[in-house]
């Protein structure tokens, strides 16, 4: 396996090592300090990811860098079909259940814009979502697992998903289970960055977390004309105009009100020519929906509606509803094992509740087939220019100490059952 990243050596930051919270417990079997020990380098690594992301699709070179570590470490990862995604099993004892815990590689298309030494050195690409401290958690966590696992002491079989494509669809996630990647698996656990809880606090949530998310594209046409004379053809501006302005109450209005849908257009565009009437118009934005079965049934309604409102104007509409995912309903008894864990690692007061977001996460696929859960790591940026999928986004580096804990914690006690 071969990556043109290579992490760089000799240029370690300087870290304090991991500290024991009040009321947490310690690493069992010496892995404090081997966390200890650890720190600095997966400091470093996710810095060097900071500063080398790739897109959704493209995680190449991070795919191959994540298994070279693992490799390193006496693990035996394996690259998706396509080579931007990893999965690696930690063996322990064959009779164990099988826990999965799950990272994303991807970054976003936006240009990095903070004054740090790690800022991205890719334009337009940008780890404005975490994800770069998401793989260097897992990545830290199959680290320790493997001292473990070496000394017959991992009471059963715990797989690394390092995922490709969670920003885009079709989701990345998809192709990790079609790869085979939840076989044998009975729960699955991730993290996610919340630059809304400070550092050393998890956000756990019993049933659903993140909303539903998908893409609907709207095209109009028509023949198009003079703007002196619109009485003579179809006017697509003023058609648009209304499909932006009156489809997204209309949908609130053919749902349940708790449903918490949200449907935003987000691109609009129709003509060229200030005394032209165009034949083209289109529209297309985002469907966010709390619920499961407002989400089963939105397709439909958007539809109707969007052709309920367009006929009047005589354009010819075409909707193209592109499924996205589900929303991320956790599992009542991995959340146990997730404040458990939590408690275990941060402390009693490492608990926080968390709301649901209305926010998209393609982890929600992996748990239409086995159960688990997703929480909120706390990275401790709260000010509103380092918020999430902004270009200002950074992070606490305190946090990777801490989610290394949680997850290491958690498989622990996931697999003891």
């Amino acid at each position: 396996m071969t990556s043109a990243l290579q992490l760089p050596t000799g240029s370690q930051p300087a870290s304090s090592e991991s500290e024991t919270p009040p009321g947490a417990e310690p690493l069992p079997f010496g892995l404090d300090r081997m966390l200890d020990v650890r720190l600095p380098d997966l400091i470093a690594t996710r810095r060097f990811l900071h500063a080398h992301p790739e897109l959704s699709g493209q995680e190449f070179d991070t795919a191959a860098l994540i298994a070279r570590e693992l490799a390193v470490a006496g693990l035996e990862p394996r690259l998706l079909p396509k080579g931007n995604g990893v999965i690696c099993d930690i063996d322990g004892r064959p009779s164990g259940p099988v826990v999965a815990l799950r990272a994303d590689l991807d970054a976003l298309p936006l240009s990095d814009v903070k004054d740090v030494p790690y800022r991205s050195t890719v334009d337009g690409a940008c780890h404005a979502c975490g994800h770069d401290v998401h793989t260097t958690v897992v990545l830290g966590v199959g680290l320790l697992l493997a001292q473990l696992a070496k000394r017959g002491k991992l009471d059963g079989r715990v797989r690394l998903i390092f995922q490709p494509a969670e920003e885009i669809l079709p989701c990345g996630s998809l192709e990790v289970i079609e790869a085979g990647g939840l076989a044998d698996v009975t729960q699955i656990f991730a993290l996610h960055c919340d630059p809304n809880l400070p550092v050393g606090q998890v956000g756990l949530r019993v049933g659903p977390i993140t909303a539903a998310a998908d893409n609907i594209t709207v095209r109009l046409t028509g023949p198009g004309g003079h703007t002196a004379r619109p009485h003579l053809t179809v006017d697509l501006v003023d058609a648009l105009g209304r499909l932006v302005t009156e489809v997204p109450a209309l949908v609130n209005r053919r749902v349940p009100a708790n449903s918490g849908l949200l449907l935003v257009f987000g691109q609009a565009s129709a003509g060229t020519q200030y005394n032209v009437i165009p034949n083209e118009a289109m529209a297309a934005g985002t469907l966010r929906v709390l619920d499961r079965d407002t989400w089963d049934q939105a397709p439909k309604i958007v539809a109707q509606v969007v052709r309920d409102v367009i006929a009047p104007t005589g354009a010819t509409v075409d909707v193209e509803y592109l499924r996205g995912r589900p929303p991320v309903v956790n599992d009542a008894g991995a959340i146990r094992v997730l404040t458990a864990a939590t408690v275990a690692s941060a402390g009693p007061a490492g608990v926080a509740e968390t709301p649901q977001s209305m926010g998209g996460e393609d982890f929600s696929w992996y748990l239409e087939h086995v159960p688990g859960a997703l929480a909120r790591l706390g990275v401790g940026r709260t000010a509103a220019n380092v918020d999430l999928h902004r270009a200002t986004f950074d992070v606490d580096e305190r946090a990777i100490g801490v989610g290394v804990r949680l997850l290491v914690q958690t498989a622990l006690k996931a697999l003891a059952g």
